[in-house]
C-alpha cells in the first residue's frame, strides 16, 4: 500500500472546538492519521471538530469514505463535524454525496467557530 500524502495538524481553540488542518491528498491510504487525530481531540475533550481543507490538493472516493468514517466516529462521540475551505469542486462532491447535509460547510474558520459556538 503506498504511503499517504497527507499531513493533519490538530489544534484546539477554546475549550470546545478542535481544528484538523488538512494538507496534501485524502485517499484511503490516511486512515491512520485520520484516527489518532480524531483520537487527539477526542481525548482534549472538544464537543465540535473542524475539517479545514484549505490545503486540500486531492481528494478521491477513498478519502470520501475517510470523512464518513470520521462523520460516524464523531457521532459516536456526540460531536458535531463541520468543514470549511472547500473548493467550489469539493463544496459540489459534498453536495451530490449529500455529505452537506451531515457536514455544515462553511467559508472560513471564523464562520465554523461561530457555528460551534465559539467566539
Amino acid at each position: 500500500m503506498p504511503a499517504p500524502t497527507v499531513s493533519m495538524d490538530v489544534r484546539t481553540v477554546g475549550d470546545r472546538a478542535g481544528v484538523i488542518d488538512i494538507k496534501g491528498d485524502v485517499t484511503s491510504t490516511c486512515e491512520q492519521i485520520l484516527t489518532a487525530a480524531h483520537d487527539q481531540l477526542t481525548s482534549a475533550g472538544v464537543s465540535s471538530i473542524l475539517l479545514n481543507f484549505t490545503d486540500l490538493e486531492y481528494m478521491n472516493s477513498g478519502g470520501i469514505g475517510m470523512v464518513v468514517t470520521m462523520l460516524v466516529r464523531a457521532n459516536r462521540q456526540r460531536q458535531a463535524l463541520l468543514a470549511y475551505g472547500l473548493t467550489d469542486h469539493y463544496r459540489q462532491i459534498f453536495e451530490l454525496t449529500r455529505l452537506d447535509e451531515a457536514i455544515k460547510i462553511h467559508e472560513n474558520e471564523a464562520d465554523a467557530l461561530a457555528a460551534a459556538g465559539v467566539r
